[in-house]
């Protein structure tokens, strides 16, 4: 495809999402064909299963049954959305993606890597990011600030204990050495300016080397 997908990854309170607004704006202003896009949601279907899945209400809900939805929303995400970007020749800047679910359900939730992996196979078709930005973070440090953030929407994950977040914390970086060809890994726990620019820098070098 003539366009680029690039993915931010991190455990909860890393910043992620506020450096991708930065960064969308400034690829803008310097010319970029670019769109921003988030997981679970984007388009109308997948922002319908998004909330069933962050709900608070929904305590019950079985892993698997939370991987399964993630790769539901994910492939009607793709399909609606990124691919048709991607064929446009725009760069596409997806708030989560693949990635979060090796580290959220596969080893965070005990499913197993490989396992939710092939689900989520079945539902990408091949098509992975060519860079994936990991900003790290120390779990209790991204809850920490969660906690500061009245505008943020806590959602079922947030509720989750300290040794989850950091089950989650692992399984990231167990994701990030098995595709260590597209991770590039950000201390998230710098200031806003300096992430974001050492962002910018790493996805603006990726560009050129295409």
């Amino acid at each position: 495809m003539a366009g680029y997908f690039i993915t931010f990854e991190g455990p909860e309170g890393a910043g992620k999402t506020t450096v991708l607004g930065i960064l969308q704006e400034k690829f803008t202003r310097k010319g970029y064909d670019v769109i921003s896009t988030r997981e679970p949601g984007g388009i109308d279907i997948a922002e319908q299963i998004r909330s069933v899945i962050l709900d608070k209400n929904n305590i019950q809900m079985d892993g698997r049954t939370e991987a399964l939805l993630y790769a539901a929303s994910r492939r009607q995400h793709l399909v609606e959305k990124v691919i048709p970007a991607l064929e446009q020749g725009k760069i596409v800047l997806c708030d989560r993606f693949v990635d979060s679910s090796l580290a959220y359900q596969g080893y965070a939730r005990g499913l197993g890597i490989d396992e939710v992996l092939s689900i989520n196979e079945f539902a990408i078709n091949g098509l992975m990011p060519s860079l994936t930005l990991f900003f790290d973070i120390k779990p209790k440090k991204g809850l920490t600030r969660i906690g500061k953030n009245d505008e943020r929407e806590v959602n079922r994950l947030d509720l989750e204990n300290l040794s989850f977040h950091q089950k989650v914390y692992d399984g990231y970086l167990k994701v990030a050495d098995r595709f260590k060809d597209r991770f590039y890994t950000i201390n998230a726990e710098n200031s806003l300016d300096v992430v974001a620019k050492e962002a910018f820098e790493i996805i603006e070098t990726h560009l050129n080397n295409k």
